[in-house]
């Protein structure tokens, strides 16, 4: 049994059984068209009397509301195709991926339990993996969390990566140092006695599920910088001014995880006049590369990843095919 309680799918002596539900899995960078990908492949093993739903793995979609900056897929647009765990939380709750796991799984549990395929969708590459390995999370103490919250907001986020450096430089040199939310999780776990934080991707990781395929998407990373460019200024241009006031209203600034998203956080400081639009977007625009590099470098590690160029065209009937 896993962390969260959830079984594993059981195989048989002989293999695991090839007319049970697979788990697909599609990851990649952001703006690398995993969407579209995803609702390719649905339609696809449609059409081979096979159905199969969408379940997301990207943090910042649970959020209602928080639609242009994540170039969330409109309810309009999914094709037909059931959807889960979008528009789940709202923007003052905080997103965790713990929290994540057991109810990405249980989405899956019961899409197999309809007879249908699951496609995991997103570049979330913690809880991505949260979903696809056993992968197993260490303690939480709230209050605890709370001082060293108080502690990010007043000082920033050097102090308490100083004190991470001393304590653990394994996991201080793997997090992005950047990142408060982050080392402050990290301070919490070895506060409660852990050797370290834990939750990052094994070295030998365990599937969770015997029947899963991962297509991850890839583009050069030159075409993937102009990509990202043009699709921040979209944002700005479809309005994420207006979503993000809009947001304000509903408790964005309340929150802990939706306020520092990227594009989110830069977009409120130019409401507040922190920034200028050119400086926020800039600013958005610097940050996604970034962490489209840490995605990549992220999926890469993953030894079963079939890399598919997402620039050319993909034939989703030779994937299935692959798959008899």
């Amino acid at each position: 049994m896993s962390a969260t309680g959830a079984v594993p799918v059981p195989e048989s002596v002989e293999g695991p059984d090839v007319t049970a539900p697979r788990l697909w899995a599609i990851v990649g960078a952001t703006g690398t068209g995993k969407s579209d990908l995803s609702l390719d492949l649905a339609q696809a093993l449609a059409a081979r009397g096979r159905r199969a739903e969408v379940v997301n793995a990207d943090a910042m979609q649970l959020y209602r509301g928080m639609d242009i900056g994540t170039a969330k897929l409109p309810a309009s647009e999914r094709r037909g195709i059931p959807h889960h765990l979008f528009d789940v939380l709202d923007v003052a709750e905080d997103a965790a991926v713990a929290w994540y796991q057991p109810h990405a799984r249980a989405a899956i549990e019961q899409i197999h339990a309809g007879g249908a395929d699951a496609i995991l969708v997103g570049g979330s590459g913690l809880y991505v993996s949260s979903v696809l390995y056993d992968f197993r999370f260490p303690p939480r103490d709230d209050a605890l969390r709370a001082r060293l919250e108080a502690e990010l907001e007043h000082d920033g986020p050097g102090p308490l990566l100083a004190r991470l450096q001393q304590q653990d430089p394994e996991t201080a040199a793997r997090i992005d140092q950047k990142n408060g939310r982050r080392i402050v999780r990290a301070l919490e776990v070895l506060a409660l006695g852990e050797r370290t934080h834990g939750a990052a991707l094994p070295e030998q990781p365990v599937p969770w599920h015997p029947r899963t395929r991962v297509l991850a998407l890839g583009v050069e990373r030159s075409a993937l910088v102009e990509r990202l460019d043009r699709r921040v200024e979209r944002m700005w241009e479809q309005g994420m001014l207006a979503e993000v006031e809009r947001l304000r209203g509903e408790g964005l600034e309340q929150g802990t995880t939706a306020r520092r998203a990227i594009g989110y956080a830069q977009a409120l400081s130019q409401l507040t006049g922190a920034l200028t639009q050119d400086e926020a977007i800039a600013e958005t625009q610097a940050l996604t590369r970034r962490y489209a590099r840490r995605q990549v470098s992220w999926f890469r590690r993953y030894a079963e990843a079939e890399w598919i160029d997402a620039l050319a065209p993909i034939d989703v009937g030779t994937i299935l095919e692959e798959s008899a």
